[in-house]
């Protein structure tokens, strides 16, 4: 190797042209009120707990189940499915990277914007061309547009992040009919939604649908998600997967949280409360905030002299932040720039960020 050369030269050239995935910021140390990542503020099932308990010792030494059975079934049997409509993944993002990795190497992905960012990120890892269509203020989904993209593989994420605006079945069945590709509706906020896109299954041998233990289950750090399609996608996708993609303790875990729907219905039951009492709230203040059906709330802050707009949204940003407390803030796009996604966190974390807002507008 020329000593003028750096080893990052050899890599493929479309790799050196990547700009990595951003994530919320990762604070270090205590007194953080983290409402940026759209975590669950409560734990999860307490069965969660026995059960890694029980899975520790001597069977870490064995690999996991390479096809995750136990959750499949399991998962299956909670949504009127079969297994072989089933695949598990380590997060929902590695099921959205066999996706992208199955059907848009040779033809580009398309996808919404505002979306989540991976998105392009996980289509340049492929080399895969990427189409982007933008939504309008309303956050209507343009279904005729989404229909005639030339594109392989479509990516709707609903309920949208970051606005937390959830499309009906009806759009979605309208899109899923006329593209002529791969559908995927990710739903990572769906415990939170009024409708799921699983309904529309037996319907469209063209859909998947993704889904994710981070949020409603409050197991965002053992990183597990599926997705739900025809036994042909799935068996696509089982070929170009990991071969030992969940481990153990996360499949135990999994699995276990998916058994105590009883205490996820109790969870997102309080959520769903403390999400529409502060859009309430900050809409008395004049504030606009889409209705949601996430865990978050995506609102467009007004100063003290009623004005909206970019530097708003920064400067009660940086102001949270300053406090210790941290929120989501999309500056790149004109749609997102007045905005801030905040997520939904307990009562006292959210009582603390009403407080804030409130001196925020006062010493504004």
């Amino acid at each position: 190797m020329s000593a003028l050369n750096s080893p990052s030269e050899y890599a493929l050239s479309h790799v050196r042209k990547l700009h990595a995935y951003t994530p919320g910021f990762q604070p270090k140390g205590t007194g953080w009120v983290k409402l940026n990542t759209n975590e669950n503020p409560y734990p999860p099932s307490p069965m969660v707990d026995e059960a890694l308990k029980e899975a520790m010792g001597d069977a870490l030494r064995l690999y996991p189940d390479p096809r995750s059975m136990a959750l499949r079934e399991a998962a299956a049997n909670l949504h009127g499915l079969s297994p072989d409509q089933l695949i598990f993944g380590n997060g929902s993002d590695d099921l959205l990277n066999l996706l992208v990795r199955a059907f848009a190497c040779e033809k580009a992905a398309g996808y919404l914007m505002p979306s989540y960012s991976l998105y392009p990120v996980l289509c340049g890892i492929q080399n895969s061309g990427v189409v982007e269509l933008p939504f309008d203020r309303s956050m209507e989904l343009p279904i005729d547009e989404l229909i005639e993209l030339d594109a392989r593989i479509l990516f709707i994420t609903s309920p949208n992040a970051p606005t937390g605006v959830g499309f009906s079945n009806e759009e979605l069945a309208k899109v899923i009919e006329g593209f002529d590709g791969i559908v995927v509706v990710d739903e990572a906020y769906a415990d939170f939604a009024k409708e799921t896109a699983v309904d529309l299954l037996s319907r469209f041998p063209n859909l998947v649908v993704t889904r994710t233990f981070s949020k409603s289950y409050g197991l965002a750090g053992l990183r597990l998600g599926y997705a739900m399609a025809d036994p042909s996608v799935v068996d696509i996708l089982d070929r170009v997967r990991d071969s030992y993609n969940v481990n153990r303790l996360t499949q135990a875990g999994g699995l276990a949280a998916l058994r105590d729907q009883s205490y996820l219905k109790a969870v997102v039951g309080k959520v769903k409360r403390t999400r529409d009492f502060y859009r309430a709230e900050w809409e008395a203040l004049g504030w606009f905030c889409y209705p949601s059906q996430s865990n978050f709330l995506f609102v467009e802050p007004r100063n003290a002299s009623g004005e909206t707009g970019p530097e708003v949204a920064q400067g009660l940003f940086e102001y949270f932040k300053q406090r210790k407390i941290l929120v989501r803030y999309f500056p790149s796009s004109p749609l997102t720039a007045s905005f801030l996604r905040i997520s939904v966190g307990d009562e006292d974390q959210m009582l603390h960020v009403s407080e804030t807002i409130s001196k925020w507008l006062k010493n504004a």
